[in-house]
């Protein structure tokens, strides 16, 4: 196997940790929004941190094996598609770290809520359905998608 190959093996593979990782997150989320107990709700909440170092590794290998499979491949400093995946890559990070720290709170307070007697609360219910902290999730979800088009799709190349 070419260096290039081992390369787009790698990017994709980080691709799927990040892509995955991120999914999983969500649906542990979308679950702790359903959730009857405070109890459940924290449980939830802190399986999301089991997938972290996935999202975590697939973060930094996205963007270190792609870097490195642009130089590798040849293409232009100036293929637009590649700078628009990196800024979408620097959205989606930043919103999903916003996103997270948001659901971090909703967790502690479950937690929290948990231990002092289990019952369902308003409170909880507000922070896991802030909006703030949906739009940053669902943002870094819509950003994570446009980098999937625009790396199989490939415009210009």
């Amino acid at each position: 196997m070419s260096t290039a190959q081992w390369l787009l093996m790698l990017h994709v593979a980080s691709a799927f940790c990040f892509v995955g990782g991120s999914v999983a997150a969500g649906i542990l989320n979308g679950l702790a929004l359903r959730a009857g107990r405070p109890s459940e709700a924290a449980a939830l909440l802190r399986l999301i941190r089991r997938v972290l170092p996935l999202i975590f590794a697939g973060v930094a290998g996205t963007l270190v094996f792609g870097i490195w499979l642009w130089h590798e491949q040849g293409y232009s400093i100036g293929a637009a598609w590649i700078w628009v995946s990196l800024v979408l890559w620097a959205v989606a990070n930043a919103l999903g770290g916003l996103g997270g720290r948001l659901q971090e709170h909703a967790r502690e307070l479950a937690e929290r809520l948990a231990a002092e007697g289990d019952a369902p609360s308003p409170e909880l219910s507000a922070a896991l359905r802030d909006p703030a902290g949906l739009w940053m999730s669902y943002g870094a979800g819509v950003a994570t998608l446009a980098i999937l088009v625009l790396m199989i799709w490939r415009p210009g190349s």
